[in-house]
């Protein structure tokens, strides 16, 4: 009996080992940290005219400091802002994502969602910031100088209202297609999520208050009464300020 390896199985084995590291390396690219890991951008609110300041800072391979800053606005008063989550190209070296500023004074008391689109490339020693406004989105919803905005997101919508009445707002982040959500109580109390993309909208008066729970695909799977609310691992919420 003769125990050997063929060319055949030989090439068999090549093959075998390429499909290997080929998943591997796949795998890892899967894996990487993000590239702008070690960057990090702060907002401040300005007041003539309103609008809002960015600054991107941190380092990169080479390099240490600042490395953009700019504006947004102007807008009658922002209620709220949020960061969609960040897109990344290995090969280009950017990294994109979208700001949504949510205006509560939109031409008086309107409200309307300004979407930015801000992209950095980053190399080994400097990291170029662009930051565009992408559209402008009026909503069904009532603001004015005194309006509390509300907001929370999931990857695929924004879910928004004000404390001005009970009409909530669905905004689907792909095409911008705005929902409205009909009116549980006459007044609005709050908007909140988990990290699984689960969002609750709260309505009041405290005396009576009710929520409804939308899933990660924008459909309503619960609704009851009480002051019910959501929790994710980042940002804490004070329930005494929901209903």
């Amino acid at each position: 009996m003769r125990f050997g390896i063929t060319i055949r199985d030989c090439m068999y084995v090549r093959r075998t080992l390429a499909l290997v590291m080929l998943l591997m390396i796949r795998t890892i690219h899967l894996h990487a940290a993000a590239i702008d890991l070690t960057l990090f951008t702060t907002y401040s609110l300005e007041t003539r005219p309103p609008g809002i300041s960015w600054e991107v800072c941190g380092s990169t391979l080479q390099n240490s400091g600042c490395y953009g800053i700019g504006n947004l606005g102007p807008f009658g008063q922002v209620g709220a802002m949020i960061e969609g989550k960040p897109t990344q190209n290995v090969h280009n070296g950017t990294v994109a994502r979208y700001i949504y500023v949510m205006d509560v004074a939109y031409q008086g008391n309107g409200v309307a969602l300004y979407i930015y689109k801000k992209v950095d490339t980053i190399t080994p020693s400097s990291d170029s910031v662009s930051v565009t406004l992408f559209n402008t989105v009026v909503l069904p919803l009532t603001g004015g100088g005194s309006a509390v905005a509300f907001m929370a997101a999931n990857p695929k919508f924004l879910f928004v209202g004000t404390n001005q009445n009970g009409i909530a707002a669905r905004v689907t982040k792909k095409n911008l297609t705005v929902t409205q959500l009909g009116a549980v109580s006459p007044e609005l109390g709050a908007i909140t999520a988990d990290d699984y993309g689960y969002v609750t909208v709260t309505w009041g008066p405290s005396s009576s208050p009710s929520f409804q729970v939308f899933d990660p695909n924008g459909e309503q799977q619960l609704t009851g009464g009480g002051g019910s609310l959501m929790l994710d691992t980042i940002q804490a919420i004070q329930p005494s300020a929901v209903p």
